[in-house]
């Protein structure tokens, strides 16, 4: 939840205070970091081989 709320305040921030481009490419990084929050699924912990806590109690 933390992660959501987080990558919803960066994409407010950068569209309202980054000029033109950048402003963009920094709300959509950040769009990225809400969708894999409210998916569950982080494509950088998995490569490091990090699972979450309701994978490793099956």
């Amino acid at each position: 939840m933390l992660r959501v709320i987080v990558g919803l305040a960066v994409v407010v921030a950068a569209l309202l205070g980054l000029p033109g481009l950048t402003g963009i490419i920094v709300a959509l990084s950040a769009a990225g970091i809400v969708i894999s929050g409210l998916v569950g699924f982080c494509p950088a912990c998995a490569l490091v081989g990090r699972k979450l806590a309701k994978q490793t109690a099956k």
